[in-house]
């Protein structure tokens, strides 16, 4: 009886965990050496497909799957943990100056809520700042019907700390080259991009055009902690969007880290063992889930403090009938 109540609790969990908010998630996750080594260990990737679950669609970070083994892993535990959707991936080659150190970036998605319509990897050609990215961008378009804003493109960047500055001020050529050869004035930028502390000194902040550019909004605001370390506080991670229309697709103050350390009840050694990064997050609005009229920002912020309560109780009711089989 024990047994089976503790398995009915943890199946009530999962389910609150993949319950999305009124809105479409994308997220961010620098999952830190992420190879043949990390997908073996289970509570690692326990974690992971939890977190990875409650995203629409997810760029992954230092993907070091040199064996071709660890993704596959992980979409085949993202498709078992969450038999509502269907998990897909597209995948960067693996990228880097240095032959012994290469990383590829990943956007694993639910082929439900979206569909890849372009790929783009950015040569790094520009003419007088060739090679300028260490891990030169790979752009994806996707197609996400159910969104306010029915299509989008999303630039990823792992910056290289010791050349934040430039690689983040380069940027803005990959952002204009996109917005030329497709088309389209959505683009959010996103990913690990050591945007503060000592990586990004205050002072050369005025000669980043990602920064500088009137049109570009920064939605993790300068000092929020994405880092796991209790002994660091900086916002390294972060999600810019371009353009008007796209802000306001965007559900207010959705940007933020998502701390599964404390979500989970993890020790700081147990979350290091996933990453040494939180992953940042934004929804866009969804139309499914919007008003048919007025203030829609306003009917998702409530609709989803309610979607909030909801899962607390339920939890809360869920864990008193198990408590009770439990002493029975």
């Amino acid at each position: 009886m024990r047994s089976s109540s503790l398995l009915l609790l943890s199946f009530l969990v999962g389910v609150c965990d993949i319950q999305g908010a009124l809105g479409f998630r994308i997220c961010a996750f620098n999952l830190h050496h992420f190879g043949d080594s990390k997908s073996k260990k289970s509570n690692v990737m326990h974690t992971l497909t939890r977190i990875i679950a409650r995203c629409d669609v997810c760029l992954l970070q230092e993907v070091r799957d040199s064996e071709k083994k660890a993704l596959p892993l992980l979409l085949d535990s993202l498709n078992r943990y969450n038999t509502d959707h269907v998990y897909d991936a597209v995948a960067s080659e693996r990228l880097g100056r240095s032959e012994s150190y290469k990383e590829q970036y990943v956007f694993v998605y639910r082929t439900g809520a979206v569909t890849v319509t372009g790929e783009y990897q950015y040569p790094d050609d520009l003419p007088g700042d060739v090679d300028a990215f260490s891990r030169e961008p790979f752009v994806v378009r996707f197609k996400a019907p159910k969104t306010v804003i029915k299509e989008f493109v999303l630039i990823p960047q792992h910056t290289t700390p010791t050349n934040t500055t430039k690689e983040l001020d380069a940027l803005y050529d990959v952002l204009q080259r996109v917005r030329n050869m497709w088309k389209t004035e959505n683009v959010m930028l996103l990913g690990d991009f050591n945007a503060d502390c000592g990586y990004l000194a205050k002072k050369n902040r005025k000669y980043v055009r990602l920064i500088t550019e009137r049109n570009l909004y920064w939605l993790i605001p300068e000092k929020t902690d994405t880092t796991v370390r209790a002994t660091t506080s900086c916002a390294y991670d972060r999600i810019v969007v371009h353009g008007e229309s796209f802000a306001g697709a965007i559900v207010p103050s959705s940007a933020k880290p998502f701390n599964f350390q404390m979500e989970y009840q993890l020790t700081e050694e147990q979350a290091l063992e996933v990453s040494d990064h939180y992953p940042v997050e934004v929804l866009l609005k969804d139309l499914t889930k919007v008003a048919s009229n007025g203030d829609t920002s306003g009917t998702l912020e409530t609709a989803n403090q309610k979607t909030t309560q909801s899962k607390f109780l339920f939890l809360f009711v869920a864990s008193h009938l198990v408590l009770q089989m439990l002493t029975q």
